[in-house]
């Protein structure tokens, strides 16, 4: 880890070492003190950071924490970032940080650029992101949308937090969904010639099946009439034209994939059979009623799973070990991230089960819950697709309120929980809408520093030292909060601290833009203004990362 671009890093490593000092004086093991947190405090007078540590160690110390809190800052050793360190009531610690090295910060985040706020302390380390994976049977809809953008601004922040991503979209292109796909396709192929059709039990009834059918047509044209083998001929052609444009909607979405895994290789090769033999040569399988089921009682669930039923299909269940056997054992991939939607919530337990019984440590195997969208238009709750009638997809939503709009406000709440998605509010050009305010930022900067290059202005020789307002130093300390946003998104696998990072530093942003004037027209002003202008570059360097981070333009004017 870059551990200079860390503050609360910084912060932890010196507060170790004093606590390991007071500990050996008391006898005391650091393994019975565990993590130390180091936060902001709420009232940003008492400090830049704090620590509540002695009110947690009084136990351990059998001491009051005031007097814990004081032995470890007589500890404190002078360092270059932090110039004050206090105790207040009831235990805690504050640090205030040097201004001059806040200063100093300024030519680092310019000269770190896009690389600014990543670390390397995970680049051994090789991670599978698996989102969206919606079965190709119609278009991607506002549910799936919030967790592919969650699941890409994850990816793109574990990669700033140095992990090796794949991200990667799972085709359920098995099974008896597909069946009916096809089915519901050649019906409406059908329909298309004029020829007596019926939809399967069960089918597909989106306008979208009969665009599916003019492609099949084109491509087939009258072939397939009244020929046994007329969905096999069309299965694979109506499942390609269904991915790319699932594949197209979500590029417009900003959402990509390094790879497309198709769940029927699973049994084209031997990774189904072989999970199969693993499970059953370690006693984890019985045959019942005719069907083939999973143990997982002899894990501790509460009940067994059936993966191949009576007929011999294999339950998506059984596809779903397999695939994940091949991510640990084929692949080797060090941690897995699932994004799964709110429906799958009940399947997590049974699949870490199945880990286990594979000799797959399930801890690597990490699985978030997407949870349901309302989407309201002013009061209104928006219920049906213009087209589909009975879903919005996403290319709708996008048309609407645009991508950043879409991956900014799907951001905005963890995962866990539900969220109404506020159409007009996304759609304004205003101070009220986030988007606009975060974006406007950076236009605003990117405005200035173009008008300081036509003016020949040169501020790269700027004395950093003139930046002691309360309002310069605020937007540094912003500034340098992003590799600690970084680090907690990707330790706590919660995308939804950056869109409110982003939103903080816009309003440090536009209080420093109100307070100081950074171009001034007096030649007494010129080395204040070199110095601004080095500061709003840095500022520009970090806006822009944010925004490319949570997959937004970092525009230059609005």
């Amino acid at each position: 880890m870059l551990v200079e671009s860390n503050i609360k890093e910084k912060l932890r490593d010196v507060l170790f070492g004093c606590l390991k000092k007071v500990s050996e004086n008391h006898n005391i093991s650091l393994d019975e003190i565990g993590f130390v947190e180091i936060d902001r405090p709420a009232n940003l007078e008492h400090g830049d950071y704090a620590t509540n540590l002695p009110l947690r160690l009084t136990k351990q110390f059998k001491n009051n924490p005031m007097v814990i809190a004081d032995q470890i800052v007589s500890e404190w050793p002078e360092t270059d970032f932090v110039s004050d360190v206090s105790v207040a009531a009831p235990g805690f610690i504050n640090f205030k940080l040097d201004d001059q090295w806040l200063q100093n910060r300024v030519t680092q985040i310019i000269e770190d650029g896009s690389c600014f706020g990543n670390n390397t302390v995970n680049d051994a380390k090789h991670v599978m992101i698996e989102f969206v994976s919606v079965n190709p049977t119609g278009p991607v809809h506002v549910g799936h949308a919030r967790g592919a953008v969650i699941g890409s601004s994850l990816a793109n922040i574990m990669s700033a937090a140095g992990y090796h991503v794949t991200r990667e979209y799972y085709i359920n292109d098995a099974g008896n969904q597909m069946q009916l796909f096809f089915g519901s396709v050649l019906a409406r192929y059908r329909e298309l010639l004029g020829i007596p059709f019926e939809l399967p039990e069960g089918g597909y009834q989106g306008d979208y099946i009969k665009d599916v059918a003019e492609l099949v047509h084109s491509e087939f044209g009258d072939s397939l009439i009244d020929n046994p083998e007329a969905i096999n001929e069309m299965a694979q052609f109506s499942t390609d034209t269904m991915l790319n444009a699932i594949s197209d909607d979500l590029c417009e979405l900003r959402v990509e994939f390094d790879n497309w895994f198709s769940e029927k290789s699973l049994f084209g090769s031997d990774e189904y059979t072989d999970t199969i033999g693993e499970l059953e040569s370690k006693s984890y399988l019985k045959e019942m009623d005719s069907a083939l089921w999973f143990v997982s009682t002899m894990l501790e669930e509460e009940k067994d799973n059936v993966i191949v039923k009576s007929t011999g299909e294999p339950t998506y269940f059984a596809s779903d070990i397999a695939y994940h056997r091949n991510k640990f054992k084929t692949r080797e991939f060090d941690q897995v991230i699932d994004i799964w939607g709110a429906d799958h919530q009940g399947h997590i337990s049974r699949l870490k089960a199945a880990m286990r019984a594979l000799d797959i440590d399930d801890s690597k195997l990490k699985i978030l819950i997407s949870q349901m969208v309302t989407l309201k238009q002013g009061d209104e709750i928006v219920k049906a697709s213009k087209r589909t009638g009975d879903f919005v997809t996403v290319k709708e939503l996008v048309e609407e309120v645009g991508s950043d709009a879409c991956r900014y406000f799907f951001l905005t709440r963890s995962a866990s929980s539900q969220m109404e998605f506020d159409m007009e509010l996304a759609k304004k050009t205003s101070n009220e809408n986030p988007v606009y305010y975060i974006q406007y930022a950076h236009a605003r900067i990117k405005n200035i520093l173009a008008l300081a290059s036509d003016n020949e202005i040169d501020w790269y020789q700027a004395d950093l030292s003139l930046l002691n307002n309360i309002h310069e130093l605020n937007l540094i300390k912003a500034l340098m909060r992003l590799p600690e946003v970084i680090y907690q998104v990707a330790d706590s696998l919660e995308p939804h601290h950056m869109p409110h990072y982003a939103l903080e530093l816009a309003s440090y942003a536009h209080a420093f833009y109100e307070h100081c004037r950074v171009i001034s027209s007096n030649p007494d002003d010129e080395a204040i203004t070199k110095a601004r202008l080095r500061l709003i570059e840095a500022a520009q360097v970090v806006f822009e990362k944010s925004l490319n981070l949570m997959g937004m333009d970092a525009p230059d004017r609005m």
